[in-house]
C-alpha cells in the first residue's frame, strides 16, 4: 500500500522548492499532484468570463482559452523527481461545488487530456477526475458522463494511465448533500459499465472520505460495495458539515472523532485495499506558518503509516512463521477472539508474576524471561497500551521482531475484565 501527500497547501506551485523538500524530509517518497494548484476552482470557474474595464465581446471564447498547467506543472513535475518524489496519484481540475456555470465541458475536457499527459509523463499510474454535473438534470447524470469519460479513455491507454471517478457531494441552498457517484454501488455499475465499454480496467475508483463524512455514509457499507473498484482513498479529516481537509484525528468534539475511522478501516481491510492512500491536509497545512511545516509533516507522516498499519493489520500478522504476545489481559483476549484461530501464538508473556504459569485463553503465561528462547522468525506481538515502555524491555531481552497489537479498530469486542488482578495496570 502506497502513501502519498497532496501538494495543496504545502507546495508553491510557482517556487515548489521548499515544499517539495519539506515532503521529502518528513519521510515521503510520494506525492498526490493536485492540477488544482495550476488552475483553481474558482479560476477555471471564471474562463471566458470578463476583466474589469473589458468588454464580453473582447473576450475569447471560452473552448480557445489556454492553459497555464503546462509550464508550472512541468516545473512542479522536475523539482519533485529532483527532490525524488514520485508522483503516485494526480487529481484533474476541477469546478467548484456551487458553481453555475454549463458551458465549460470542452475546457474541462482539454485540461483532463492535459492531466493524462503529463500523469504519462511523470509515470503516474491514477488521475482523479470528478464527473461532471453543472447543468446535468436528473436522470441525465450517466449519459453525460459517459460520453466524457470515454473521450478520455483512449488517450488515458496511451499513457498507461487510469482513470478514478471519485464520490461527490453537492451545493444546495447553503447545503451540501449526496452527490454524483456517493452511493457504493451506483459508483460500482458505472466502473463496471465504462470498463466494458473500453473492454479493459482502464476506470476504477477513487473513495474520498472526507466527502463521506459530508454525506453522513457508512463507509464500511461503502467500501464493500466498491470493493477492489477502490484503487485510492483520500485521507481527510471534517466536521461533517463544512469542506475541510484537515490531518486526521484533528477533528473532534468532546472527545469524539466527528468521522467514522472506525468503519472506514473495518471496510477497508475487508475489501483487503492495497492501493493509494493520499493524505489530504491542506486545512491544516494552510494554517500553520511555513516555519512549523517540517513538524506537522513529521506528524503527518506517522498518522498515515498508523492507518496503513491498522488496514494491514492482518498482513501483518502474517508475516511471522509463528508469534508470541506480550500481555495477558483484555488485548489478548481481543487477539484470540479476532485472529486467535487463524494465527495461534505460542504462548503468551506478561510482566505479573502472579500469573506466570497460569493459563489466559487457552494460552500458557510465562514470563519475559521465556522470550530469549523464541525460535527463528517468531514475532512478538505487544498487547499492552504501554507500547514503547514494552518494546524497549523487548529490545533488552534481545528480541528481533517486534510487532504492535491494538485493538482500536477490530472486528469485535470481549470486554469481560480479569478477576485476577491485571497486568501492569492494563486497562481494555
Amino acid at each position: 500500500m502506497n502513501i502519498s501527500i497532496s501538494t495543496i497547501g504545502i507546495v508553491n506551485a510557482n517556487i515548489p522548492g521548499q515544499g517539495t523538500q519539506d515532503i521529502a524530509n518528513a519521510g515521503f517518497d510520494k506525492v498526490f499532484l493536485e492540477f488544482g494548484v495550476f488552475c483553481s476552482p474558482y479560476e477555471l470557474e471564471e474562463a471566458g468570463m470578463p476583466a474589469k474595464g473589458e468588454r464580453q465581446s473582447d473576450r475569447i471564447s471560452v473552448a480557445d482559452e489556454p492553459s497555464e498547467m503546462g509550464p508550472q506543472s512541468a516545473r512542479m513535475l522536475r523539482m519533485c523527481q529532483e527532490k525524488r518524489l514520485r508522483v503516485s496519484i494526480a487529481r484533474a481540475p476541477y469546478l467548484p461545488r456551487d458553481t453555475k456555470r454549463t458551458d465549460l465541458q470542452e475546457l474541462l475536457a482539454r485540461l483532463q487530456e492535459e492531466s493524462i499527459r503529463c500523469c504519462g509523463e511523470a509515470g503516474c499510474n491514477y488521475l482523479v477526475v470528478r464527473p461532471l454535473f453543472a447543468g446535468i438534470s436528473a436522470g441525465q447524470e450517466w449519459e453525460k458522463n459517459r460520453v466524457y469519460y470515454l473521450r478520455l479513455a483512449a488517450l488515458a491507454r496511451e499513457h498507461q494511465v487510469m482513470i478514478l471517478l471519485e464520490n461527490q457531494c453537492r451545493f444546495v441552498n447553503g447545503h451540501l448533500i449526496r452527490g454524483i457517484c456517493s452511493d457504493g454501488e451506483t459508483a460500482a455499475e458505472w466502473v463496471d459499465r465504462l470498463n466494458q465499454e473500453v473492454k479493459e480496467e482502464r476506470f476504477g475508483f477513487c473513495m474520498d472520505v472526507g466527502v463521506c463524512n459530508l454525506c453522513g455514509q457508512d463507509m464500511h457499507a461503502f467500501a464493500r460495495a466498491l470493493g477492489k473498484r477502490i484503487k485510492a482513498v483520500v485521507l481527510r479529516d471534517c466536521d461533517g458539515h463544512r469542506e475541510n481537509s484537515l490531518l486526521p484525528f484533528l477533528c473532534t468534539y468532546q472527545g469524539q472523532p466527528q468521522t467514522d475511522w472506525l468503519n472506514l478501516i473495518r471496510g477497508l481491510r475487508d475489501i483487503g485495499f492495497d492501493g493509494e492512500l493520499a493524505l489530504d491536509l491542506s486545512g491544516t497545512a494552510s494554517g500553520f506558518s511555513p516555519l512549523l511545516r517540517p513538524q506537522l509533516l513529521t506528524l503527518a507522516k506517522a498518522v498515515a503509516e498508523y492507518i496503513r498499519w491498522q488496514v494491514e493489520i492482518e498482513t501483518q500478522l502474517g508475516k511471522y512463521p509463528s508469534v508470541v504476545l506480550f500481555g495477558a489481559g483484555n488485548m489478548c483476549r481481543n487477539y484470540m477472539k479476532c485472529y486467535g484461530e487463524k494465527y495461534p501464538p505460542l504462548f503468551t508473556c506478561d510482566n505479573n508474576p502472579k500469573l506466570w504459569g497460569t493459563s489466559f485463553c487457552g494460552l500458557e503465561v510465562r514470563p519475559p524471561e521465556a522470550l530469549k528462547e523464541l525460535p527463528d522468525g517468531c514475532g512478538v506481538l505487544i498487547c499492552n497500551i504501554y507500547y514503547r515502555e514494552i518494546e524497549k524491555q523487548l529490545r533488552e531481552l534481545d528480541v528481533k521482531n517486534i510487532g504492535f497489537f491494538n485493538d482500536e479498530y477490530m472486528p469485535s469486542f470481549h470486554f469481560d475484565r480479569l478477576k485476577e488482578a491485571g497486568s501492569d495496570g492494563e486497562i481494555g
